[in-house]
This record gives C-alpha cells, sequence and structure tokens, in this order.
C-alpha cells in the first residue's frame, strides 16, 4: 500500500499538500487538488483511519449495539440498521455492529470499544427510561446520537432524533373519528415504557379535544406481542366498552387485535377500525390490510449520521420528526 509520502512525491507536493487535499481541499487551488487525487487514486493510496481520527478527532468509525430480541426478530429495527449503514456509507464512513448487555453492565464493551480506536463514537437505539448509556458517553466525553429520547428524564443528555409518537397517535385518533367512530381505546404497553406512555399522552390528549370519552378505554400489554394484543381486545370486548376503534401502540399488538376481532366474528374496518405504528412488512401482507404509521427510517438514519459527524450545517441537535399514516382496510368503514 502506497504511503502519503510517496502520494507527495508522484504529485510532486509537499506531504501537507496531500493532507490538506485529505482533510481541508477547500485549501488547495483546483488543479493542485485535482493533481493530488490523481496520484491518490494511481497509487490505491488509503489513509490510516486511526491517524486521521485522532489527528482530526473526526468520526469515521461508528459504533452500533444490536438489541438483543429474544425469540424473534424486530423487522423495523432491520429496516432502520440498513438505513443507518447506507446513510454512513454516502459520507464515507462504516459502521461496527456488536452487542453488549442492558444497562450499566454493558458499560464496559463501550469502554473498550472506544478507548481502543475500534469506533470514533455511537448511535445508539432502543432507548429506556432514564437510559444509563448516554449520561456515561456525555461523562467521558465520547461523542454519541440516540435514536430516540430518554425518558423521564428532565434534560436530554446528549443530542437525538426521534419520531413524534404523541402526535401519531393523535393523528390516528383524529383518523378513526373521521370514518365516525366515537368509543376509541388505546392497546398499549406497561407503563414502565416511556415510549409508550408518550403516545398513550397523544391519545387521550386528541380523544379529550374531540370529547371522546377515555374511562377504561386504556389497556396495557405485559409485553409486545400478538398474543397479548389479542388478549386484552377481549377484555375489552367482554367488559362490554362498545368499543368501534382500537389505537395499537405497535403493529405486533394491532395484528393481535385483528385476530381477536376476526375469531369473535367482527369485521376489522367496518365494525371496529384499528389503527397500528411502525408500518411494518406484516401491515400490507395481512388481511385487511393494516392502517399504520410508517417511520421516516431513511431520514432518521441520515439526520443520525450527519449530527454525530458534523454534518449537520449547525441545524438543532434535537430532532422530532412526524410519522406518514398509511391507511389500509383495517381503518376503513366498509
Amino acid at each position: 500500500m502506497a504511503t502519503l509520502k510517496q502520494v507527495a512525491a508522484h504529485a510532486e507536493v509537499s506531504v501537507q499538500t496531500v493532507s490538506n487535499a485529505l482533510n481541508a481541499p477547500h485549501r488547495l487551488r483546483a488543479d493542485t487538488l485535482a493533481r493530488v487525487n490523481r496520484s491518490i487514486e494511481l497509487l490505491n493510496y488509503r489513509p490510516n483511519r486511526n491517524a486521521r481520527s485522532l489527528r482530526t478527532s473526526a468520526v469515521e468509525l461508528i459504533g452500533y449495539c444490536v438489541p438483543n430480541w429474544p425469540n424473534r426478530t424486530h423487522l423495523v429495527m432491520d429496516q432502520f440498521l440498513h438505513a443507518l449503514c447506507a446513510a454512513a456509507e454516502r459520507t464515507a464512513r462504516h459502521i461496527l455492529l456488536f452487542t453488549a448487555e442492558p444497562g450499566v453492565d454493558g458499560m464496559p464493551t463501550y469502554d473498550d470499544l472506544h478507548a481502543r480506536r475500534l469506533v470514533d463514537g455511537f448511535v445508539l437505539s432502543q432507548t429506556e427510561t432514564r437510559d444509563p448509556r448516554h449520561g456515561w458517553l456525555k461523562n467521558q466525553e465520547i461523542p454519541f446520537v440516540s435514536f430516540g429520547r430518554v425518558w423521564k428524564e428532565t434534560t436530554q443528555p446528549g443530542p437525538w432524533v426521534d419520531v413524534d409518537g404523541a402526535a401519531g397517535s393523535a393523528l390516528a385518533v383524529r383518523h378513526l373519528y373521521d370514518t365516525g367512530r366515537r368509543r376509541i381505546a388505546f392497546v398499549g404497553w406497561p407503563k414502565s415504557s416511556g415510549l409508550g406512555e408518550d403516545r398513550l399522552g397523544g391519545w387521550r390528549t386528541e380523544c379529550k379535544r374531540l370529547g371522546l370519552p377515555t374511562t377504561s378505554l386504556a389497556v396495557r400489554c405485559r409485553e409486545d406481542s400478538i398474543e397479548e394484543g389479542a388478549r386484552v381486545t377481549g377484555e375489552l370486548l367482554d367488559a362490554g366498552r362498545e368499543v368501534d376503534g382500537i389505537v395499537a401502540l405497535s403493529d405486533i399488538l394491532a395484528l393481535g387485535a385483528l385476530r381477536e376481532l376476526t375469531r369473535r366474528g367482527l369485521r376489522p374496518g367496518p365494525d371496529v377500525g384499528v389503527t397500528g405504528f411502525d408500518d411494518s412488512p406484516l401491515a400490507e401482507v395481512v388481511s385487511p390490510g393494516l392502517t399504520s404509521f410508517r417511520q421516516p427510517m431513511d431520514l432518521i438514519a441520515e439526520e443520525l449520521i450527519a449530527i454525530l459527524t458534523g454534518g449537520s450545517g449547525g441545524a438543532p441537535a434535537e430532532r422530532l420528526l412526524q410519522p406518514e399514516l398509511v391507511i389500509r382496510g383495517s381503518s376503513v368503514p366498509g
């Protein structure tokens, strides 16, 4: 592999000029930059990543901890990972995948990866209530950005990009209301989930704004599963709530609701309108198709990489993006 000195000799410039071509091309005249770049290409020169990141404090290689989903895959997060890798590669950067223990037990893994210069910074996801990773990375002055906020914190400990789940739930209520529904239930996660409480709040606020009842119409699942979605839907129906709409916190729970409604001879859509969240691949293959919210994964990934690498052009380091409502048969009256 060619060295920096060999590139400089080939282009008949100084080593500093080659360094400027790589790290500060705006400092060079156009003809000089073109000559150096030709030499770099002809000699197949590849900069030393560790040396460059140490010298410029640039985030070149980005670490991402792959979430652990016991006994199942998570289709939406798989989409996010693909979008994140693509966004990084468009800026000539790459993602290093790793696994770590949840909570504070995983901090040694983050510390080791950064201390050995295997990564320059981190993208976090699957944030939890009072997630310890953010504060620890901030205290260690290690660059990071988070897909998701740290719930129940008065101030966020670092930059983040998130999707407005409360706005999505509110829009789901308005959509069902516009199709004639007047008793709209919410199927959510345990109270310990900050994300779940955020989406629940959007449902409750919009129901009150429209004059719709909320008492005894919000139910919590023990976990995010089709079985739990079906179980709590059955509880709502058995309690005589006269539900004609269901806003489910996730597509998985919504699929459970569809299954239970169908089992009881009710028609999702004409009899009970159902919406999910995430617009997973399953949403468009079930019958009827599931109305859901699509998260802008490509934009999320681009914003995360831009914030982490300093390419956001001074834009805020906290970005709340809007989901897109995708209407299918599960919410259409008939």
